[in-house]
């Protein structure tokens, strides 16, 4: 049963960060711009993270194992669509419905472990092993994505899904057993509107605002999101049977542990997007090398996640989420002290230090949440872990690559480059690229060479604000979780 959840699992992580390395594929064969790049990697993670308390609740109402089972099954049909698209427009679409389905697959892996696994000590080993998956999945999925693409092309990255959905699908017909909340009311469809709408205006509102290029209607998008989720947040609180019971953040483990997840998984999402950017744009490697360079944090990740249980066991919770926190903090440190031109052994060093934070955090934040409610809420648990997961990659790729791409483009000054091309040339380096190919030398070498010197500037700068930004909620983790505070199996 384990085995079955982690599969699909594995792949619905993969696809958030699986295009990172297709990306200048995608540019060549779609003629995609800036923007539509942002949407491209991460409409996903934000169509999901929206959905997921919504199908948080809907599993607990209507069986956890008929979501998992049509949520994937919606997973392979999106795969057939992004990977048949021939334009930016189809392959959003598909994008946005690979977010559906993941949406209905993912509090459903974690809800189930909760029914399955009633012993405390094999659940938390059990999360252990989930935990692994999905922060491997996200690793693995640039090295997996580098090979399908220099083989077969950007579209393999999507046809690798479908005869594992039809395989996994059929297993868990047969193995998993159905399990939905006895006392469970109706689903307040309105409030499910209001978390989604919430979630997806809150994003969009944060990505222009961080792109600099934010409008009168951006803000308004941004404060019908705000105003969106308070008010989902006040029905919460007056509900008899809500979405989502507001009152378990009242918990200060809890928060805690929803805090650190988002954080971890917002590392690690704008980490692998602009790393995989920086190793083939600029040292020229190809997809499936520049995959095999981004190894480290999928190996150490793996290694830390599987080691977390017993940490937690010897030192706590809180001290597990501190130093969980406390590594991703010092790798954007390094990143942002190495001199330039940056070099691989210090990204290897980064990718390790996220990898390691990031399983430990990711690990003993899960175990914290589902352990902090009643067997028949565990839905409820599954939404909040899984929305910090992919909203936080979602929001680091729109946040801090939004940044890394304002910076970059103030760095790109002086350049001898036809006038009609010039904002081509300085809204990303992936552009730069396209523009340097059709230049004559000397001005190709010195647009490369400046496109290099931007790209650096901007990821030192990025790195520092990181960096300082963890450290703070790595403080303010730690005081919230009460001293000595154990994983025991909570209700």
């Amino acid at each position: 049963m384990l085995a079955v959840l982690c599969a699909s699992l594995l792949l619905v992580a993969m696809d958030a960060t699986i295009l990172n390395v297709a990306l200048p594929s995608l540019i060549d064969d779609l003629q995609v711009g800036p923007l539509e790049q942002l949407w491209i990697i991460d409409i996903y993670g934000l169509v999901l993270g929206g959905l997921l308390i919504t199908t948080g609740a809907l599993g607990d109402r209507v069986g956890r194992k008929l979501l998992f089972i049509s949520g994937f099954l919606l997973f392979g049909l999106a795969s057939v669509v992004a990977a048949t698209a021939g334009s930016a427009a189809q392959l959003i679409g598909g994008r946005v419905l690979l977010g559906i389905g993941g949406a209905m697959v993912m509090p459903s892996t974690l809800s189930l472990i909760r029914n399955i696994f009633t012993d405390a000590r094999e659940r938390t080993m059990a999360i252990g092993i989930w935990a692994a998956v999905a922060g491997v999945g996200a690793t693995v999925g640039p090295i997996v994505g580098g090979f399908l693409v220099e083989h077969f092309g950007w579209a393999s990255a999507f046809w690798l899904n479908v005869p594992v959905v039809l395989v996994t699908v059929v297993v868990g017909l047969w193995v998993l057993p159905e399990y939905r909340a006895p006392q469970a009311g109706r689903l307040d469809w309105f409030a499910a509107v209001l978390s989604v709408t919430g979630i997806v205006c809150l994003a969009w509102g944060i990505k222009h605002l961080a792109k600099g290029e934010a409008t009168g209607v951006d803000w308004a998008v941004l404060v019908l999101g705000v105003v969106a989720l308070a008010w989902f947040t006040r029905r919460q609180l007056n509900a008899t049977d809500p979405l989502l019971d507001v009152r378990l953040f009242g918990n200060g483990a809890f928060t805690a542990a929803a805090l650190a997840t988002l954080l971890a998984m917002m590392a690690i999402g704008a980490a692998m997007f602009l790393i995989s950017l920086w190793l083939q744009y600029v040292h020229g490697y190809s997809p499936s090398q520049a995959g095999i360079r981004i190894l480290p944090a999928a190996l150490t990740l793996l290694t830390a996640s599987l080691l977390t249980p017993m940490l937690m066991e010897k030192l706590g919770v809180r001290a597990v989420l501190g130093m969980g926190l406390g590594a991703v903090s010092l790798g954007f440190l390094l990143l942002a002290v190495s001199p330039e031109p940056t070099s691989y052994p210090v990204v290897a060093l980064v990718l390790v230090s996220f990898g390691l934070g990031d399983g430990m955090a990711i690990t003993a934040a899960a175990a914290v949440l589902v352990g902090a409610v009643p067997a028949d809420r565990a839905g409820q648990a599954g939404a909040v872990e899984e929305t910090n997961y992919e909203v936080g990659v979602g929001f680091g790729v729109a946040l801090l690559g939004s940044l890394h791409a304002r910076i970059f483009t103030e760095h790109m000054t002086d350049l001898s480059v036809p006038p009609d091309r010039l904002d081509q040339a300085r809204g990303s380096i992936g552009g730069a690229a396209e523009v340097a190919a059709d230049l004559p030398e000397p001005a190709r070498t010195q647009l490369a060479q400046a496109s290099t010197h931007a790209f650096d500037a901007a990821l030192t700068t990025t790195s520092y604000i990181s960096a300082v930004v963890v450290a703070i909620v790595t403080i303010v983790t730690i005081r919230l979780v009460p001293k000595g505070f154990r994983v025991t199996g909570g209700h």
